[in-house]
């Protein structure tokens, strides 16, 4: 069944109820390899909140993206979308202050804007979730875009999409390299996406991958964690926007290169897989405070 345009633009959920705690604080900055290194103090104030020395849990900014994981205006069966051919495309989140590292939130769910790339090219749709404490002060706002790679020709506009952010032409300013593990997708699954895309190898040949794919959003996580390290001093406060776009994916257990270039408080990033030649993340940048 085709995409009904009409129908997707208005489709809308809202107070959805969603709560959550230091254990999925933790297992997210986990599931985005940190901890690895199991004396490495600065990452295990995000892993561990049984330190010796009384110190605050640290929320890893981009928990935002699975805080209210299944805040959506409709799944890909109300969407008439082709469950196995549909990729994240995209993130940009905008922090409006540091999450708690427990608590109940709401979240208002809705379509943006739907985008026809034609027959044989597929469909972007842009979503927007607002998330928020349960007294209604703003937490974030997370947009994403899904590329349905198998539900273009539906007769819907073309044009329109925002324009990409540009990173500098100049060398990288900065380079740091993150490994994965080879079982971070099983481990990153546990934070709410359990597309067997990511988990069954027969399931992901058939969606053309030779064997399992890491996350998109755990590659965005990754890309998070290089900015904080490197310009952010481990201080999630610092973010107020992280945007990126998934180009290619990651195969668990490859290391991802990420190249940045510090503008004023803009930091623009790519990341790489350069065993492969591939660039995993295009067009990033993170805003900081």
């Amino acid at each position: 069944m085709a995409i009904n345009y009409e129908q997707l633009m208005v489709m809308k959920s809202l107070g959805q109820k969603f709560s959550y705690d230091d254990r999925e604080v933790m297992l997210y900055a986990y599931g985005i390899g940190m901890g690895a290194d199991p004396i490495d103090e600065e990452e295990l104030a995000f892993v561990n909140e049984a330190a010796a020395t009384p110190r605050p849990l640290k929320v890893v900014p981009t928990f935002a993206s699975v805080a209210a994981w299944g805040a959506e205006p409709g799944d890909v069966g109300e969407m008439n979308l082709t469950r196995a051919m549909v990729l994240d495309g995209e993130r940009d989140i905008t922090f409006h202050k540091p999450l708690p590292t427990a608590a109940h939130i709401t979240a208002d769910s809705s379509v943006l804007a739907v985008y026809d790339k034609g027959k044989d090219k597929g469909a972007v749709i842009h979503l927007q979730t607002v998330v928020k404490s349960r007294d209604g002060e703003q937490l974030a706002t997370v947009m994403a875009s899904w590329f349905a790679r198998g539900d273009g020709g539906f007769g819907g506009p073309s044009d329109g999409q925002p324009a990409a952010h540009q990173v500098p032409s100049r060398a990288p300013d900065r380079v740091v390299d993150i490994s994965t593990r080879p079982d971070q997708g099983l481990v990153y699954r546990l934070c709410g996406d359990r597309n067997p895309l990511h988990s069954d190898p027969e399931y992901a040949r058939r969606a053309g991958f030779r064997r399992p794919i890491l996350h998109g959003l755990c590659t965005y996580g990754i890309t998070c964690r290089g900015v904080l390290q490197t310009y952010a001093d481990y201080d999630p406060s610092a973010f107020k926007r992280h945007a990126a776009r998934f180009s290619s994916a990651v195969y668990p257990g490859e290391t991802v290169t990420l190249e940045m270039w510090k503008d004023g408080r803009v930091i623009s990033f790519e990341a790489k897989v350069k065993a492969r030649g591939v660039t995993v993340i295009k067009n990033g940048m993170t805003v900081l405070g």
